[in-house]
C-alpha cells in the first residue's frame, strides 16, 4: 500500500464512529450493491481507506458492540450473549461497569462524549451509557422488539419511537452536536438502529431505491451521513475529524452478504465480514483499498493511540493499533494470527491466515438464534481456504491434516482461556450483573438449571424494580414466541 502521508494535525481529532445495525458486506454501492445508491458513504471510501477484510467480534448485536467499545473479544469482556431485557435470564445483565470503554478513554483526554442511537448493552441503570463514559445520550437504546422508548438523556421523549422519523431525528442531533461543539474535541458514537427491523423510511425516501423499504432506509442513512459531513465542512473541522463507518454484524438475508456465505446469527463469513471505512483527511491523503485483515477489537487501541491515551495495563486486549497502516506501514500483528469465531459461548470456527476451520458442535451448545445446523451433524472439523473459496463450499480438511491438527490445538487452548458452553474461561472478565452473585446463563433453555429459590429471588427483584410488570404476570407470551426477537 502506498504511503498515505502523515499530516501534522493542529490538535487532537474529533472522532465520529458511525455503526449501522445488520448491514451486510455488499449493502452499499462501493462494496458492490447495485439496487441502492450510497454516494456519501462511497465518498468516504474513495477519500479514506476502504477495508475488504474486516471482521466484527460477533454475528449479533450486543457482543459485537461490546467488542468495539472494549477492544476485547466479547467472551473476554464478559458480554458474549445477545442481551434481551425481556428474558428472565437476561434482564439483569449488561456490560460490566468495570470495563473501560472507548468513551472513557476519550474522557481521560478531556473530550466531550456523545452517544446517538442504539446501546443494547444492558437496560438496568447500572449499565446506562452514563456509567460507561458518555456525557450525552439520545436515541432508542434497544431493539424496537424489546422496547421502542426513545430518550434524550434520561428523559423519555417517545414511548413509541416514530420509526419513519428515526434517521432524521438522529441526523438533526448529529448536526446539532457538530455545530455547537465543533470548537472543542468530541467523540460521537453514532450507533444507528437501521437497517435492523422493524424499519420505516422517511417520507422523502419512500420508493427512492430499487430494493424496497430496506433499500430506501439505507439510502436515507446515506443522506444522513451527507448532512453530517456538510455540517463538519461548515464548522471548518472536516479536515481533522475521523469518520469511521461499519456495521455490527452481517445482514439477515444472504444476498446482502455476497460474495460471502451466511448471514447474521452464524459464523460463516457473511455473519462477521462487513464494510469498514476509515476517513481522516488530515492524515489519509490518498484514498486506498486495504486487504489487510483487521478486526473490531482494533478500534480501541487505534483511537487510544491517536488521541494519546495509553491502554490500561490491568487487562488483556485482543486488537492492535491501525496507526502504522494509516501511514503506509504494517500492523504489529502477524498476518496469520488466529481469529476466533464464537457464537455466544460456543467456539465455532478459527481463521489462521487463509485457512478457516469450522469445528463440530452439538445442538445443545447453539444459542437459539444460530441458524446454522450443518456442523451439528459432523464428527470432524471442516477446513476451507478463504483465498480460493470465499463461499466456504469446498472442504479441504482431508488434504491438509497437519493444518487441521494445528488449528484444533488452537481451539483447545482458546476454550481454556475464553470459555465454552456453560464453562467459564480463565481469561474471562466478569459479566456485568445488577444482582450480586446472580448466575450468568446465556440460553433460556438452561435457565431451569438454576435452583428455584435463586430464580424466585431474581424474579422478586425484577418486580421490585419494575412494578409495572406485576400487572402483566401471566399475560406474557410463551418463551418460544419471545425468543424470536434478539
Amino acid at each position: 500500500m502506498p504511503s498515505l502521508g502523515f499530516g501534522q494535525t493542529p490538535r487532537r481529532p474529533n472522532v465520529i464512529f458511525f455503526l449501522t445495525d445488520d448491514l451486510g458486506y455488499s449493502d452499499i454501492s462501493c462494496y458492490g450493491a447495485t439496487k441502492v445508491q450510497t454516494p456519501n458513504i462511497d465518498r468516504l471510501a474513495s477519500e479514506g481507506i476502504k477495508f475488504t477484510d474486516f471482521h466484527t467480534g460477533a454475528s449479533i448485536c450486543s457482543p459485537s458492540r461490546a467488542a468495539f467499545l472494549t477492544g476485547a473479544y466479547p467472551q473476554r469482556c464478559g458480554l458474549y450473549m445477545g442481551i434481551n431485557p425481556i428474558r428472565d435470564e437476561h434482564w439483569f445483565l449488561g456490560l460490566n461497569p468495570d470495563e473501560v470503554t472507548l468513551a472513557e478513554q476519550f474522557k481521560k483526554q478531556d473530550y466531550e462524549t456523545f452517544l446517538i442511537g442504539k446501546w443494547h448493552l444492558g437496560k438496568e441503570p447500572e449499565f446506562h451509557p452514563f456509567r460507561h463514559g458518555f456525557d450525552h445520550y439520545y436515541g432508542m437504546p434497544n431493539n424496537a422488539g424489546h422496547s421502542s422508548t426513545f430518550y434524550d438523556g434520561k428523559q423519555e421523549i417517545y414511548s413509541q419511537t416514530p420509526l419513519a422519523q428515526l434517521t432524521k431525528l438522529y441526523t438533526d442531533r448529529a448536526v446539532k452536536i457538530i455545530t455547537e461543539h465543533g470548537d472543542q474535541p468530541f467523540f460521537l458514537y453514532f450507533s444507528h438502529n437501521y437497517p435492523h427491523t422493524p424499519y420505516k423510511a422517511g417520507k422523502d425516501f419512500v420508493g427512492s431505491s430499487q430494493d424496497g423499504v430496506r433499500g430506501d432506509v439505507i439510502e436515507e442513512l446515506d443522506w444522513g451521513i451527507g448532512e453530517m459531513m456538510n455540517a463538519l465542512h461548515k464548522a471548518g473541522i472536516a479536515e481533522n475529524t475521523i469518520v469511521i463507518f461499519t456495521s455490527d454484524n452481517g445482514p439477515v438475508k444472504p444476498q446482502y452478504a455476497a460474495p460471502y456465505r451466511g448471514t447474521k446469527y452464524v459464523t460463516f463469513e457473511g455473519g462477521h465480514r462487513v464494510p469498514f471505512i476509515f476517513h481522516w483527511p488530515a492524515v489519509i491523503k490518498h484514498g486506498v483499498q486495504s486487504d489487510t485483515p483487521v478486526v473490531a477489537m482494533d478500534l480501541f487501541p487505534s483511537l487510544s493511540e491517536i488521541i494519546g491515551q495509553t491502554l490500561p495495563d490491568d487487562r488483556v486486549y485482543d486488537g492492535v493499533s491501525l496507526m502504522p497502516l494509516l501511514i503506509g506501514g504494517k500492523l504489529t500483528r502477524a498476518d496469520d494470527q488466529p481469529f476466533y469465531y464464537y457464537n455466544c459461548e460456543n467456539l465455532q470456527a478459527i481463521r489462521h491466515g487463509d485457512w478457516k476451520l469450522h469445528l463440530p458442535r452439538s445442538s445443545e451448545q447453539l444459542p437459539f438464534w444460530d441458524k446454522n445446523k450443518a456442523f451439528t451433524r459432523i464428527q470432524s472439523p471442516v477446513l476451507y481456504n478463504l483465498r480460493l473459496d470465499v463461499a466456504e463450499s469446498q472442504d479441504v480438511s482431508a488434504a491438509n491434516p497437519d493444518i487441521v491438527r494445528q488449528m484444533v490445538r488452537m481451539a483447545e487452548q482458546t476454550r481454556q482461556e475464553l470459555g465454552e458452553f456453560m464453562q467459564r474461561g480463565d481469561g474471562q472478565r466478569p459479566t456485568g450483573s445488577a444482582i450480586k452473585d446472580a448466575p450468568v446463563i446465556s440460553h433460556g433453555k438452561d435457565w431451569p438449571t438454576v435452583d428455584a429459590a435463586t430464580r424466585k429471588a431474581i424474579h422478586a427483584e425484577r418486580l421490585k424494580r419494575h412494578p409495572e410488570l406485576k400487572a402483566e404476570t401471566g399475560k406474557q407470551k410463551p418463551r418460544t414466541q419471545r425468543q424470536r426477537t434478539k
